[in-house]
């Protein structure tokens, strides 16, 4: 169980370690796909009385036989100290591993994340010995996800979106596409990305939309949220955008959807109809099936 929002800002990377390539896919960095990927220590400390820990360490393997080290940091603010730890931390996963090292910064606000963004050199500046380029990621680089139906697609990117961008006035938009995107996966994910989400904003005032929506239609929830606002009842949901989400889930597990079907599903107007469909659209065998009970 994450328990804060520092935790949850790196957590999420765990959960879903694919979300970096994919992000800067979007930057135009092309890292490698993904095939696999392992969890590993992030104790940097060594014989010294000194101690020294990563937020999220992962070894990523690649389709083309390159691994590299995914060293993931969650930043709050602007840290005089970190540059230093950072460049440690990239020289000692180096030495330690025999691998190329990745730092990941991950940010909620545009001005730490371009802070952490800068190179780190170390030495002279006629000729500095070591240069350290983080990755950081903040409101200003990570997609802002409001269409349900892109969420859908991608529930950790969506999730990562809103914690990124909590304190960003579209917030709201961003956590309505997100919740109605929990109603297509598995329990047991949606109560995974729900709680990092609502450990990720924290403070912020995007939180307490993200209670409110977790209070609507969402009973199979258990985060600690969900459990003290289930009773306020059931809200009317916004149809827009779940008729596309209906068809692109169907789509995405490779079920064929007739020219029929998706007039149907397009022209339906009820919000309700609309999130029946969208659950059995994870497990009907042919799109038809969505409508068996009409």
């Amino acid at each position: 169980m994450v328990n804060s929002s520092h935790e949850a800002m790196h957590r999420i990377f765990q959960e879903d370690p694919g979300i970096f390539t994919r992000t800067f896919r979007t930057l135009g960095i092309p890292f490698p796909e993904t095939v696999e990927v392992s969890v590993l220590t992030t104790d940097l400390t060594e014989t010294q009385p000194l101690e020294r820990r990563l937020d999220t360490l992962l070894r990523v393997e690649t389709a083309d036989g390159r691994p590299y080290l995914l060293a993931v940091e969650s930043q709050g603010r602007k840290d005089p100290a970190k540059p230093s730890s950072w460049t440690y931390y990239l020289a000692h996963l180096h030495a330690k591993y025999g691998i190329d090292p990745v730092l990941l910064v991950v940010c909620q606000d545009e001005s730490t994340a371009r802070w952490a963004a800068r190179p780190i050199r170390i030495g002279p500046p006629e000729w500095p010995s070591l240069t350290v380029r983080p990755l950081a990621l903040g409101p200003h680089n990570v997609p802002a996800v409001t269409d349900p139906s892109v969420a859908a697609l991608d529930v950790p990117l969506a999730a990562f979106s809103a914690i990124t961008h909590g304190k960003d006035p579209n917030a709201a938009a961003i956590l309505e596409a997100l919740a109605t995107a929990l109603k297509t996966v598995d329990e047991e994910t949606a109560i995974i990305f729900s709680e990092l989400t609502e450990l990720g904003l924290g403070n912020t005032p995007a939180a307490q939309i993200w209670r409110n929506l977790m209070a609507i239609d969402l009973s199979f929830f258990r985060s600690e949220s969900s459990q003290r606002l289930r009773a306020e009842g059931k809200a009317e949901g916004k149809a827009e955008g779940k008729a596309e989400a209906v068809v692109q889930v169907l789509e995405q597990r490779g079920i064929t959807v007739a020219d029929g079907v998706r007039a149907r599903i397009n022209g339906c107007a009820d919000a309700d109809t609309l999130a029946r469909w969208l659950a059995r659209a994870l497990s009907v065998e042919r799109a038809e099936e969505l409508f068996v009970d009409a």
